[in-house]
Protein backbone atom coordinates (compact mmCIF):
# COMPACT_ATOMS: atom_id res chain seq x y z
CA UNK A 1 0.00 0.00 0.00
CA UNK A 2 1.30 3.44 -0.93
CA UNK A 3 1.25 5.98 1.90
CA UNK A 4 -0.04 8.91 -0.14
CA UNK A 5 -2.56 11.44 1.16
CA UNK A 6 -5.61 10.06 -0.64
CA UNK A 7 -5.00 6.50 0.49
CA UNK A 8 -4.32 7.46 4.09
CA UNK A 9 -7.36 9.74 4.25
CA UNK A 10 -9.55 6.89 2.96
CA UNK A 11 -8.04 4.49 5.47
CA UNK A 12 -8.60 6.93 8.33
CA UNK A 13 -12.31 7.14 7.52
CA UNK A 14 -13.00 3.50 6.64
CA UNK A 15 -10.45 1.15 8.20
CA UNK A 16 -11.69 -0.42 11.50
CA UNK A 17 -8.21 -0.46 13.06
CA UNK A 18 -7.73 3.27 12.47
CA UNK A 19 -11.24 4.01 13.78
CA UNK A 20 -10.42 2.04 16.92
CA UNK A 21 -7.21 3.97 17.56
CA UNK A 22 -8.98 7.30 17.00
CA UNK A 23 -12.05 6.49 19.14
CA UNK A 24 -12.62 8.23 22.50
CA UNK A 25 -13.28 4.85 24.11
CA UNK A 26 -10.15 3.26 22.62
CA UNK A 27 -8.57 2.52 26.05
CA UNK A 28 -11.68 0.63 27.16
CA UNK A 29 -12.12 -1.26 23.88
CA UNK A 30 -8.46 -2.17 23.42
CA UNK A 31 -7.79 -3.19 27.04
CA UNK A 32 -10.96 -5.27 27.35
CA UNK A 33 -10.65 -7.09 24.02
CA UNK A 34 -6.95 -7.78 24.61
CA UNK A 35 -7.63 -9.21 28.07
CA UNK A 36 -10.61 -11.34 27.01
CA UNK A 37 -9.59 -12.57 23.54
CA UNK A 38 -5.86 -12.15 22.89
CA UNK A 39 -4.26 -13.07 26.23
CA UNK A 40 -6.13 -16.41 26.72
CA UNK A 41 -6.33 -16.97 22.93
CA UNK A 42 -10.11 -17.29 22.91
CA UNK A 43 -11.44 -17.55 19.38
CA UNK A 44 -15.18 -17.31 20.00
CA UNK A 45 -17.19 -16.25 23.07
CA UNK A 46 -20.91 -16.39 23.73
CA UNK A 47 -22.79 -13.13 24.18
CA UNK A 48 -23.83 -13.87 27.76
CA UNK A 49 -20.28 -14.59 28.92
CA UNK A 50 -18.80 -11.62 27.07
CA UNK A 51 -21.47 -9.23 28.36
CA UNK A 52 -20.92 -10.44 31.93
CA UNK A 53 -17.16 -9.86 31.67
CA UNK A 54 -17.69 -6.39 30.18
CA UNK A 55 -20.22 -5.50 32.87
CA UNK A 56 -17.66 -6.31 35.57
CA UNK A 57 -15.08 -4.17 33.78
CA UNK A 58 -17.49 -1.24 33.46
CA UNK A 59 -18.43 -1.49 37.12
CA UNK A 60 -14.78 -1.27 38.16
CA UNK A 61 -14.10 1.69 35.86
CA UNK A 62 -17.18 3.55 37.08
CA UNK A 63 -16.08 3.09 40.68
CA UNK A 64 -12.59 4.27 39.77
CA UNK A 65 -13.45 7.22 37.51
CA UNK A 66 -16.67 8.41 39.09
CA UNK A 67 -18.48 11.14 37.18
CA UNK A 68 -16.96 13.13 34.35
CA UNK A 69 -18.36 16.58 33.62
CA UNK A 70 -21.49 15.78 35.61
CA UNK A 71 -22.17 12.48 33.81
CA UNK A 72 -21.42 8.91 34.80
CA UNK A 73 -18.47 7.31 33.05
CA UNK A 74 -19.50 4.82 30.39
CA UNK A 75 -23.26 5.21 30.84
CA UNK A 76 -24.32 2.47 28.38
CA UNK A 77 -24.92 -1.12 29.32
CA UNK A 78 -22.51 -3.89 28.37
CA UNK A 79 -24.92 -5.27 25.76
CA UNK A 80 -25.22 -1.87 24.07
CA UNK A 81 -21.45 -1.50 23.93
CA UNK A 82 -21.03 -4.95 22.36
CA UNK A 83 -23.65 -4.25 19.71
CA UNK A 84 -22.03 -0.89 19.02
CA UNK A 85 -18.56 -2.43 18.62
CA UNK A 86 -19.96 -5.05 16.23
CA UNK A 87 -21.86 -2.53 14.07
CA UNK A 88 -20.80 -1.89 10.48
CA UNK A 89 -19.52 1.59 11.27
CA UNK A 90 -17.09 0.14 13.86
CA UNK A 91 -16.25 -3.42 12.79
CA UNK A 92 -14.17 -4.23 15.88
CA UNK A 93 -16.11 -7.41 16.69
CA UNK A 94 -17.85 -9.99 14.53
CA UNK A 95 -21.31 -11.00 15.75
CA UNK A 96 -22.70 -14.23 14.36
CA UNK A 97 -24.82 -17.26 15.19
CA UNK A 98 -22.93 -20.59 15.17
CA UNK A 99 -24.55 -23.66 13.71
CA UNK A 100 -26.92 -25.28 16.18
CA UNK A 101 -27.08 -22.30 18.57
CA UNK A 102 -29.67 -19.54 18.96
CA UNK A 103 -27.36 -17.36 21.07
CA UNK A 104 -25.12 -14.83 19.28
CA UNK A 105 -21.36 -15.21 19.61
CA UNK A 106 -18.54 -12.68 19.18
CA UNK A 107 -15.06 -12.88 17.72
CA UNK A 108 -12.28 -10.40 17.04
CA UNK A 109 -11.86 -9.08 13.52
CA UNK A 110 -8.39 -9.12 11.90
CA UNK A 111 -8.13 -5.29 11.84
CA UNK A 112 -8.81 -5.17 15.58
CA UNK A 113 -6.11 -7.73 16.28
CA UNK A 114 -3.62 -5.79 14.15
CA UNK A 115 -4.47 -2.61 16.07
CA UNK A 116 -3.92 -4.39 19.40
CA UNK A 117 -0.59 -5.79 18.17
CA UNK A 118 0.51 -2.30 17.10
CA UNK A 119 -0.44 -0.88 20.51
CA UNK A 120 1.58 -3.62 22.18
CA UNK A 121 4.64 -2.66 20.12
CA UNK A 122 4.56 0.95 21.36
CA UNK A 123 5.92 0.10 24.81
CA UNK A 124 9.64 0.37 25.43
CA UNK A 125 11.48 -2.94 25.57
CA UNK A 126 14.19 -3.49 28.12
CA UNK A 127 15.98 -5.84 25.78
CA UNK A 128 16.02 -5.58 22.00
CA UNK A 129 17.60 -8.60 20.34
CA UNK A 130 19.04 -8.29 16.87
CA UNK A 131 21.26 -11.35 16.51
CA UNK A 132 18.41 -13.86 16.28
CA UNK A 133 16.59 -11.85 13.65
CA UNK A 134 19.78 -11.47 11.62
CA UNK A 135 20.36 -15.21 11.81
CA UNK A 136 16.74 -15.81 10.82
CA UNK A 137 17.13 -13.54 7.79
CA UNK A 138 20.41 -15.20 6.84
CA UNK A 139 18.80 -18.65 7.18
CA UNK A 140 15.86 -17.61 5.02
CA UNK A 141 18.19 -16.35 2.32
CA UNK A 142 20.10 -19.63 2.34
CA UNK A 143 16.86 -21.64 2.13
CA UNK A 144 15.59 -19.58 -0.79
CA UNK A 145 18.90 -19.74 -2.65
CA UNK A 146 19.30 -23.48 -2.10
CA UNK A 147 15.63 -24.24 -2.83
CA UNK A 148 15.73 -22.38 -6.16
CA UNK A 149 19.03 -23.93 -7.33
CA UNK A 150 18.55 -26.09 -10.44
CA UNK A 151 22.18 -27.12 -10.95
CA UNK A 152 22.76 -30.61 -9.42
CA UNK A 153 26.47 -29.97 -9.01
CA UNK A 154 25.88 -26.79 -7.06
CA UNK A 155 23.38 -28.56 -4.81
CA UNK A 156 25.76 -31.43 -4.16
CA UNK A 157 28.56 -29.00 -3.36
CA UNK A 158 26.33 -27.21 -0.82
CA UNK A 159 25.30 -30.52 0.76
CA UNK A 160 28.93 -31.64 1.00
CA UNK A 161 29.75 -28.33 2.64
CA UNK A 162 26.99 -28.83 5.20
CA UNK A 163 28.16 -32.40 5.83
CA UNK A 164 31.77 -31.22 6.41
CA UNK A 165 30.54 -28.61 8.86
CA UNK A 166 28.50 -31.24 10.72
CA UNK A 167 31.47 -33.63 10.83
CA UNK A 168 33.66 -30.87 12.22
CA UNK A 169 31.06 -30.05 14.86
CA UNK A 170 30.83 -33.74 15.82
CA UNK A 171 34.61 -33.89 16.18
CA UNK A 172 34.68 -30.83 18.43
CA UNK A 173 31.92 -32.25 20.63
CA UNK A 174 33.75 -35.57 20.86
CA UNK A 175 36.81 -33.67 22.13
CA UNK A 176 34.66 -31.92 24.75
CA UNK A 177 34.71 -28.54 23.01
CA UNK A 178 31.01 -27.58 22.87
CA UNK A 179 29.94 -24.05 21.92
CA UNK A 180 27.10 -23.00 24.23
CA UNK A 181 24.76 -20.05 23.85
CA UNK A 182 25.16 -17.43 26.54
CA UNK A 183 22.24 -15.91 28.46
CA UNK A 184 21.94 -12.96 26.08
CA UNK A 185 21.68 -15.20 23.02
CA UNK A 186 19.05 -17.36 24.72
CA UNK A 187 16.96 -14.33 25.68
CA UNK A 188 17.29 -12.92 22.18
CA UNK A 189 16.08 -16.09 20.51
CA UNK A 190 13.27 -16.68 23.00
CA UNK A 191 12.00 -13.14 22.48
CA UNK A 192 11.99 -13.75 18.75
CA UNK A 193 10.13 -17.06 19.24
CA UNK A 194 7.45 -15.42 21.42
CA UNK A 195 6.80 -12.66 18.87
CA UNK A 196 6.52 -15.08 15.97
CA UNK A 197 4.18 -17.36 17.94
CA UNK A 198 1.80 -14.47 18.66
CA UNK A 199 1.93 -13.24 15.08
CA UNK A 200 1.08 -16.72 13.85
CA UNK A 201 -2.12 -16.77 15.93
CA UNK A 202 -3.12 -13.43 14.42
CA UNK A 203 -2.41 -14.76 10.92
CA UNK A 204 -4.84 -17.64 11.52
CA UNK A 205 -7.65 -15.21 12.27
CA UNK A 206 -6.94 -13.37 9.02
CA UNK A 207 -6.90 -16.63 7.03
CA UNK A 208 -10.24 -17.56 8.56
CA UNK A 209 -11.59 -14.10 7.66
CA UNK A 210 -10.57 -14.58 4.02
CA UNK A 211 -12.32 -17.96 3.80
CA UNK A 212 -15.38 -16.48 5.50
CA UNK A 213 -15.46 -13.66 2.95
CA UNK A 214 -15.44 -16.26 0.17
CA UNK A 215 -18.29 -18.11 1.88
CA UNK A 216 -20.36 -14.93 2.13
CA UNK A 217 -19.72 -14.14 -1.54
CA UNK A 218 -20.82 -17.64 -2.53
CA UNK A 219 -24.04 -17.31 -0.53
CA UNK A 220 -24.83 -13.99 -2.19
CA UNK A 221 -24.24 -15.39 -5.68
CA UNK A 222 -26.37 -18.45 -4.94
CA UNK A 223 -29.22 -16.31 -3.64
CA UNK A 224 -29.24 -14.14 -6.79
CA UNK A 225 -28.43 -16.84 -9.35
CA UNK A 226 -31.11 -17.81 -11.86
CA UNK A 227 -29.05 -19.52 -14.58
CA UNK A 228 -27.74 -23.04 -15.05
CA UNK A 229 -26.11 -24.92 -12.21
CA UNK A 230 -23.01 -25.78 -14.20
CA UNK A 231 -22.03 -22.16 -14.79
CA UNK A 232 -22.43 -21.22 -11.13
CA UNK A 233 -20.54 -24.27 -9.88
CA UNK A 234 -17.72 -23.61 -12.34
CA UNK A 235 -17.42 -20.03 -11.15
CA UNK A 236 -17.55 -20.94 -7.44
CA UNK A 237 -15.15 -23.85 -7.68
CA UNK A 238 -12.81 -21.68 -9.73
CA UNK A 239 -12.69 -19.13 -6.92
CA UNK A 240 -12.30 -21.91 -4.33
CA UNK A 241 -9.38 -23.42 -6.26
CA UNK A 242 -7.87 -19.98 -6.74
CA UNK A 243 -7.77 -19.44 -2.98
CA UNK A 244 -6.50 -22.96 -2.29
CA UNK A 245 -3.75 -22.59 -4.90
CA UNK A 246 -2.82 -19.05 -3.89
CA UNK A 247 0.35 -18.33 -1.94
CA UNK A 248 -1.67 -17.95 1.26
CA UNK A 249 -3.59 -21.17 0.68
CA UNK A 250 -0.48 -23.22 -0.11
CA UNK A 251 1.37 -21.84 2.90
CA UNK A 252 -1.59 -22.60 5.20
CA UNK A 253 -1.93 -26.14 3.85
CA UNK A 254 1.80 -26.83 4.29
CA UNK A 255 1.72 -25.43 7.82
CA UNK A 256 -1.38 -27.49 8.69
CA UNK A 257 0.16 -30.73 7.36
CA UNK A 258 3.33 -30.05 9.34
CA UNK A 259 1.44 -29.30 12.54
CA UNK A 260 -0.89 -32.30 12.25
CA UNK A 261 2.05 -34.72 12.38
CA UNK A 262 2.04 -36.55 15.74
CA UNK A 263 5.82 -36.88 15.78
CA UNK A 264 6.23 -33.16 15.08
CA UNK A 265 3.85 -32.27 17.94
CA UNK A 266 5.72 -34.48 20.38
CA UNK A 267 9.08 -33.08 19.26
CA UNK A 268 7.79 -29.50 19.57
CA UNK A 269 6.41 -30.19 23.07
CA UNK A 270 9.72 -31.68 24.21
CA UNK A 271 11.80 -28.82 22.82
CA UNK A 272 9.48 -26.15 24.24
CA UNK A 273 9.50 -27.69 27.73
CA UNK A 274 13.30 -27.94 27.66
CA UNK A 275 13.71 -24.30 26.59
CA UNK A 276 11.24 -22.97 29.17
CA UNK A 277 13.20 -24.74 31.91
CA UNK A 278 16.43 -22.93 31.03
CA UNK A 279 17.39 -20.42 33.78
CA UNK A 280 17.85 -17.41 31.43
CA UNK A 281 14.43 -18.04 29.87
CA UNK A 282 12.77 -18.61 33.25
CA UNK A 283 14.18 -15.28 34.42
CA UNK A 284 12.11 -13.53 31.73
CA UNK A 285 8.89 -14.83 33.41
CA UNK A 286 7.32 -16.05 30.16
CA UNK A 287 3.58 -16.44 29.77
CA UNK A 288 2.48 -19.83 31.08
CA UNK A 289 0.13 -20.22 28.14
CA UNK A 290 3.17 -20.33 25.88
CA UNK A 291 3.63 -23.97 26.94
CA UNK A 292 0.60 -24.95 24.86
CA UNK A 293 0.97 -22.49 22.00
CA UNK A 294 1.05 -25.31 19.43
CA UNK A 295 -2.33 -26.49 20.67
CA UNK A 296 -3.59 -22.92 20.27
CA UNK A 297 -2.34 -23.08 16.67
CA UNK A 298 -4.29 -26.28 16.15
CA UNK A 299 -7.46 -24.73 17.56
CA UNK A 300 -7.07 -21.63 15.42
CA UNK A 301 -6.41 -23.71 12.32
CA UNK A 302 -9.46 -25.83 13.06
CA UNK A 303 -11.69 -22.75 12.82
CA UNK A 304 -10.27 -21.99 9.38
CA UNK A 305 -10.87 -25.58 8.29
CA UNK A 306 -14.42 -25.39 9.67
CA UNK A 307 -15.11 -22.32 7.54
CA UNK A 308 -14.01 -24.25 4.45
CA UNK A 309 -16.34 -27.09 5.48
CA UNK A 310 -19.24 -24.61 5.74
CA UNK A 311 -18.50 -23.51 2.18
CA UNK A 312 -18.75 -27.13 1.01
CA UNK A 313 -22.02 -27.58 2.91
CA UNK A 314 -23.43 -24.47 1.26
CA UNK A 315 -22.61 -25.85 -2.19
CA UNK A 316 -24.18 -29.19 -1.27
CA UNK A 317 -27.35 -27.46 -0.04
CA UNK A 318 -27.51 -25.48 -3.28
CA UNK A 319 -27.32 -28.66 -5.35
CA UNK A 320 -29.99 -30.36 -3.22
CA UNK A 321 -32.34 -27.39 -3.54
CA UNK A 322 -31.85 -27.22 -7.29
CA UNK A 323 -32.48 -30.95 -7.67
CA UNK A 324 -35.65 -30.67 -5.55
CA UNK A 325 -36.96 -27.79 -7.64
CA UNK A 326 -36.28 -29.64 -10.88
CA UNK A 327 -38.00 -32.79 -9.60
CA UNK A 328 -40.96 -30.71 -8.51
CA UNK A 329 -41.20 -29.14 -11.97
CA UNK A 330 -41.15 -32.59 -13.60
CA UNK A 331 -43.90 -33.81 -11.26
CA UNK A 332 -46.01 -30.74 -12.08
CA UNK A 333 -45.69 -31.51 -15.79
CA UNK A 334 -46.67 -35.15 -15.24
CA UNK A 335 -49.67 -34.14 -13.12
CA UNK A 336 -50.74 -31.73 -15.87
CA UNK A 337 -50.59 -34.51 -18.47
CA UNK A 338 -52.63 -36.83 -16.22
CA UNK A 339 -55.25 -34.15 -15.60
CA UNK A 340 -55.69 -33.42 -19.30
CA UNK A 341 -55.92 -37.14 -20.09
CA UNK A 342 -58.63 -37.63 -17.46
CA UNK A 343 -60.56 -34.65 -18.82
CA UNK A 344 -60.53 -36.11 -22.35
CA UNK A 345 -61.28 -39.67 -21.28
CA UNK A 346 -65.10 -39.45 -21.76
CA UNK A 347 -65.01 -37.38 -24.96
CA UNK A 348 -65.31 -39.07 -28.35
CA UNK A 349 -62.73 -38.16 -30.96
CA UNK A 350 -65.42 -36.44 -33.08
CA UNK A 351 -66.28 -34.10 -30.22
CA UNK A 352 -62.76 -32.76 -30.11
CA UNK A 353 -63.12 -31.28 -33.62
CA UNK A 354 -59.78 -32.59 -34.74
CA UNK A 355 -59.24 -34.92 -37.74
CA UNK A 356 -57.04 -37.32 -35.79
CA UNK A 357 -57.43 -37.75 -32.05
CA UNK A 358 -54.12 -39.55 -31.63
CA UNK A 359 -51.58 -41.19 -33.90
CA UNK A 360 -49.01 -43.74 -32.74
CA UNK A 361 -46.41 -45.06 -35.12
CA UNK A 362 -45.98 -48.75 -34.44
CA UNK A 363 -42.35 -49.69 -34.06
CA UNK A 364 -42.61 -53.20 -35.54
CA UNK A 365 -45.05 -55.95 -36.53
CA UNK A 366 -45.25 -59.05 -34.38
CA UNK A 367 -45.47 -62.22 -36.53
CA UNK A 368 -46.23 -65.59 -34.90
CA UNK A 369 -46.21 -68.57 -37.28
CA UNK A 370 -48.35 -71.65 -36.48
CA UNK A 371 -45.46 -74.05 -36.87
CA UNK A 372 -43.46 -72.17 -34.22
CA UNK A 373 -45.93 -73.15 -31.51
CA UNK A 374 -44.90 -76.14 -29.34
CA UNK A 375 -46.71 -79.44 -29.84
CA UNK A 376 -49.01 -80.86 -27.21
CA UNK A 377 -47.38 -83.24 -24.75
CA UNK A 378 -49.57 -85.35 -22.47
CA UNK A 379 -48.59 -85.24 -18.77
CA UNK A 380 -46.68 -88.17 -17.34
CA UNK A 381 -48.43 -90.27 -14.75
CA UNK A 382 -46.50 -91.92 -11.95
CA UNK A 383 -47.32 -95.60 -11.59
CA UNK A 384 -47.05 -96.98 -8.06
CA UNK A 385 -46.06 -100.59 -7.57
CA UNK A 386 -48.78 -102.40 -5.73
CA UNK A 387 -47.30 -104.35 -2.81
CA UNK A 388 -49.39 -106.11 -0.22
CA UNK A 389 -48.73 -104.96 3.36
CA UNK A 390 -47.99 -107.71 5.84
CA UNK A 391 -48.10 -107.48 9.61
CA UNK A 392 -44.79 -107.97 11.41
CA UNK A 393 -44.28 -110.50 14.10
CA UNK A 394 -41.52 -108.74 16.08
CA UNK A 395 -42.23 -107.99 19.78
CA UNK A 396 -41.45 -104.24 20.25
CA UNK A 397 -42.02 -101.99 23.24
CA UNK A 398 -44.35 -99.21 22.08
CA UNK A 399 -44.05 -97.27 25.36
CA UNK A 400 -41.16 -95.20 23.95
CA UNK A 401 -43.58 -93.65 21.46
CA UNK A 402 -45.72 -92.23 24.28
CA UNK A 403 -42.99 -91.15 26.74
CA UNK A 404 -41.21 -88.51 24.67
CA UNK A 405 -40.23 -85.27 26.45
CA UNK A 406 -41.76 -82.00 25.31
CA UNK A 407 -40.12 -78.83 26.62
CA UNK A 408 -42.42 -75.82 27.01
CA UNK A 409 -40.29 -73.04 25.50
CA UNK A 410 -42.96 -70.43 26.23
CA UNK A 411 -42.67 -71.16 29.96
CA UNK A 412 -38.88 -70.88 29.79
CA UNK A 413 -39.13 -67.55 27.92
CA UNK A 414 -41.59 -66.31 30.55
CA UNK A 415 -39.10 -67.21 33.29
CA UNK A 416 -36.40 -65.21 31.49
CA UNK A 417 -38.67 -62.15 31.12
CA UNK A 418 -39.73 -62.34 34.78
CA UNK A 419 -36.10 -62.41 35.92
CA UNK A 420 -35.23 -59.40 33.72
CA UNK A 421 -37.96 -57.29 35.32
CA UNK A 422 -35.81 -56.77 38.43
CA UNK A 423 -32.38 -56.60 36.80
CA UNK A 424 -30.92 -55.44 33.52
CA UNK A 425 -29.19 -58.73 32.69
CA UNK A 426 -29.10 -62.28 33.98
CA UNK A 427 -26.92 -65.29 33.20
CA UNK A 428 -28.16 -68.76 32.38
CA UNK A 429 -26.51 -70.10 35.53
CA UNK A 430 -28.50 -67.61 37.68
CA UNK A 431 -31.73 -68.64 35.94
CA UNK A 432 -31.07 -72.30 36.72
CA UNK A 433 -30.30 -71.49 40.36
CA UNK A 434 -33.70 -69.82 40.83
CA UNK A 435 -35.48 -72.52 38.79
CA UNK A 436 -33.52 -75.78 38.41
CA UNK A 437 -33.83 -77.93 35.33
CA UNK A 438 -36.82 -80.29 35.49
CA UNK A 439 -36.35 -82.08 32.17
CA UNK A 440 -32.59 -82.43 32.08
CA UNK A 441 -30.45 -81.84 29.05
CA UNK A 442 -33.38 -81.20 26.71
CA UNK A 443 -34.50 -78.24 28.82
CA UNK A 444 -30.93 -76.88 28.87
CA UNK A 445 -30.82 -77.12 25.06
CA UNK A 446 -34.14 -75.24 24.91
CA UNK A 447 -32.60 -72.39 26.96
CA UNK A 448 -29.64 -72.27 24.57
CA UNK A 449 -32.01 -72.16 21.61
CA UNK A 450 -33.86 -69.21 23.18
CA UNK A 451 -30.54 -67.41 23.62
CA UNK A 452 -29.55 -68.03 19.98
CA UNK A 453 -32.89 -66.70 18.70
CA UNK A 454 -32.98 -63.59 20.94
CA UNK A 455 -31.21 -60.45 19.65
CA UNK A 456 -30.76 -59.24 23.25
CA UNK A 457 -28.52 -62.09 24.39
CA UNK A 458 -24.81 -62.67 24.13
CA UNK A 459 -22.20 -65.34 24.89
CA UNK A 460 -18.99 -64.56 26.81
CA UNK A 461 -16.43 -67.12 25.62
CA UNK A 462 -13.85 -65.99 28.19
CA UNK A 463 -15.91 -67.17 31.21
CA UNK A 464 -17.08 -70.73 31.85
CA UNK A 465 -20.24 -71.48 33.88
CA UNK A 466 -21.10 -74.88 35.39
CA UNK A 467 -24.74 -76.00 35.57
CA UNK A 468 -26.02 -79.16 37.31
CA UNK A 469 -29.25 -81.16 37.29
CA UNK A 470 -30.61 -84.41 38.68
CA UNK A 471 -31.32 -87.25 36.26
CA UNK A 472 -33.60 -90.13 37.34
CA UNK A 473 -33.72 -93.63 35.85
CA UNK A 474 -36.99 -92.79 34.18
CA UNK A 475 -35.46 -89.67 32.51
CA UNK A 476 -32.49 -91.76 31.35
CA UNK A 477 -34.82 -94.26 29.65
CA UNK A 478 -36.87 -91.44 28.16
CA UNK A 479 -33.79 -89.82 26.64
CA UNK A 480 -32.57 -93.20 25.35
CA UNK A 481 -29.53 -93.38 27.64
CA UNK A 482 -28.75 -96.36 29.83
CA UNK A 483 -27.58 -95.80 33.38
CA UNK A 484 -24.43 -97.76 32.75
CA UNK A 485 -23.42 -95.25 30.10
CA UNK A 486 -23.47 -92.23 32.40
CA UNK A 487 -19.92 -92.58 33.55
CA UNK A 488 -18.60 -93.18 30.04
CA UNK A 489 -19.58 -89.76 28.61
CA UNK A 490 -16.74 -88.61 26.29
CA UNK A 491 -17.88 -84.99 25.91
CA UNK A 492 -15.17 -82.51 26.92
CA UNK A 493 -17.73 -80.07 28.34
CA UNK A 494 -19.90 -82.51 30.38
CA UNK A 495 -19.27 -85.08 33.06
CA UNK A 496 -21.31 -86.88 35.69
CA UNK A 497 -20.84 -87.55 39.35
CA UNK A 498 -20.04 -91.13 40.11
CA UNK A 499 -22.27 -91.44 43.13
CA UNK A 500 -25.99 -91.96 42.68
CA UNK A 501 -28.45 -90.90 45.32
CA UNK A 502 -31.95 -92.39 45.62
CA UNK A 503 -31.97 -93.79 42.11
CA UNK A 504 -30.73 -90.55 40.47
CA UNK A 505 -27.45 -89.14 39.32
CA UNK A 506 -26.17 -85.56 39.16
CA UNK A 507 -25.23 -84.30 35.74
CA UNK A 508 -22.84 -81.36 35.36
CA UNK A 509 -22.18 -79.35 32.18
CA UNK A 510 -19.54 -76.68 31.55
CA UNK A 511 -20.40 -74.10 28.91
CA UNK A 512 -19.52 -70.47 28.02
CA UNK A 513 -21.44 -67.87 29.99
CA UNK A 514 -24.80 -67.11 28.35
CA UNK A 515 -26.24 -63.68 29.25
CA UNK A 516 -29.81 -62.51 28.68
CA UNK A 517 -30.13 -58.69 28.49
CA UNK A 518 -33.26 -56.64 29.06
CA UNK A 519 -34.59 -55.04 25.89
CA UNK A 520 -34.00 -51.26 25.87
CA UNK A 521 -37.12 -49.12 25.85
Amino acid sequence: MQLDYTTLDLQRRQHPAWRLLAADSAPLVASFLHRVFVVPNVRVMAQSNLAEALEDTLYGLREQLGERKGAKAFPKSAQEYLNDWAANDKGWLRKFYPAGSDEPHFDLTPPTERALAWLGSLSDRSFVGTESRLLTLFGLLKQMSFGAETNPQARMAELHKQRDAIDAEIARVAEGNMALLDDTALKDRFQQFTGLARELLADFREVEHNFRTLDRTVRERIALWDGAKGELLQAIMGERDAIAESDQGKSFRAFWDFLMSQSRQEEFTTLLSRVLDLPPVSALAPDLRLKRVHYDWLEAGEYAQRTVAQLSQQLRRFLDDKAWLENRRIMDILHGIEGKALALRDLAPSALRVPDFMQIDEIGTGVELPLERPLYQPPLQTVLTRVALQAGDADLDAAALFSQVRVDKAALAGHVRQSLQTQTQVTLAQLLQSRPLQQGLSELVAYLQLASESPNSLVDESVQDTVTWRVTDEMEKTNGTEKSDKSDDADADADADADAVAGSVTRRARLPRVIFVRESQ
